[in-house]
Order: C-alpha cells, then structure tokens, then sequence
C-alpha cells in the first residue's frame, strides 16, 4: 500500500465516521447554537486538535509495537479489522431499529432550546472544550488505534503517518462542522431526523464491514 492510496482509502472510512451524529457534533452544534459561530469554530479547532493528538499517539505506538514483535502487530491489526466489523455490524443492527414517534412533549424541549439566551462568547474557553471532549472520549482513542495500523505502509515514516491521516480527518471534520455550523437549525433538525440517522448508519455499517474483511483477508 502507498501513502497515497493509505491516505484515499483512511478518507473514506474517516469521512463517514465524521458525518455519523456523536458528541463531537453535538457539542459543536449546541455551542453555535447557544454562543455563535466564532466559538463554535472554536470548540471544532480544539476537537481536532485533540484529534491530530490521538492519530500522531497511535501511529507511533504502532511502529513501536511492529518494531518489538510482528507478531504483536499482527495481533493488533487483526483486532483493529475486528472492531471494525463489529462497528459496522452494531450500525447496521441499530439502523433496522423501531424508532418511536416523537410527541408533542418531547418537541416542546427543542423549541425552547432554540431559543436559548445569549452567552459571553468566548473561543479560548471553546477551544479548551474541544480538545478535552477530543482527548477523554475513549472512542476516539479505541478508534485510532484500531484504524491507524490498517493505513500504515511498511516503509512510510510513522510519524510521518499519524500526522497525515489525522490531518486528512481533521479537514473532513472542519468541512462538516462549517457546514452545520453556516446551516445551524436547518442542521439541527436534519442530523435528528431518524431517516437520516438510519441511511448513514447503514452506508458506514456497510463500508466498515467491507474494509474488515479486505483487512482480515489481505495477507500483504
């Protein structure tokens, strides 16, 4: 595998992770909401930043573990690929899922979240933010570590790596976050809407499942 085509098949995995609703998009969505558009590119700038953090930590822990034992490597990519498919199956089960009807009560919170009243906005406050909501949420880490040994060619520098493939998510999840935030309410009843939230899970179940096997199967 090359760096180019490492860094074309890690952007796709990335790009439907990022558009996937979790809590990085949630916060991002709230503070632009509740504070403006500066500190919600603010809080963005800080969850990617942690997430420069995450890929440059994995990819250099994973060329330290290659270097100790192939084996070990070995070990770790196949439970990378695992989780991988696990992920994917757990998106794709959750997306055939009943969703119950929303209520009139449970709407009535939304509006009035809509509303909310004004806020010192502050960026550094939501960079700081960000980051920590980057750097403490475990799925972040599980998630680098599981993928960046699957986009690691054998004689790209590691470093090198982990800062190229986090960049590559970090632009992605700039683009997405600018986009909610440019489209905040019309986003924000869009990433709610259970249609959505069915059809994204279910492409990325099937993405995800599809590079484990490639993975799982590939003996280069």
């Amino acid at each position: 595998m090359t760096i180019p085509a490492a860094l074309a098949s890690f952007a796709v995995v990335a790009a439907l992770l990022t558009i996937i609703p979790g809590m990085d998009t949630v916060l991002v969505l709230r503070t632009a909401i509740s504070q403006g558009r500066i500190p919600a590119f603010a809080a963005a700038g800080g969850i990617c930043t942690g997430t420069m953090m995450w890929g440059v930590a994995a990819a250099v822990g994973a060329s330290a573990l290659l270097a100790a034992s192939e084996a070990a490597f070995l070990v770790l990519k196949l439970a990378g690929a695992a989780y991988m498919a696990w992920l994917g199956l757990s998106m794709l089960i959750k997306s055939f899922r009943r969703v119950p009807p929303t209520s009139a009560a449970d709407l009535a919170p939304a509006r009035a979240e809509s509303r909310p009243q004004p806020r010192p906005a502050s960026g550094r406050s939501s960079w700081l933010t960000g980051i920590t909501c980057s750097l403490l949420n475990p799925k972040v880490g599980v998630f680098y570590m599981a993928m960046i040994p699957q986009f690691l060619p054998p004689d790209a520098p590691p470093l090198l790596m982990g800062i190229l493939l986090p960049t590559v998510h970090s632009i992605e999840g700039i683009l997405w976050f600018a986009g909610i935030i440019a489209a905040t309410h019309f986003a924000r009843r869009w990433l709610q809407s259970p249609v959505v939230g069915k059809v994204t899970d279910r492409i990325a179940g099937v993405v995800l499942i599809g590079f484990a096997a490639k993975i799982a199967t590939d003996r280069g």
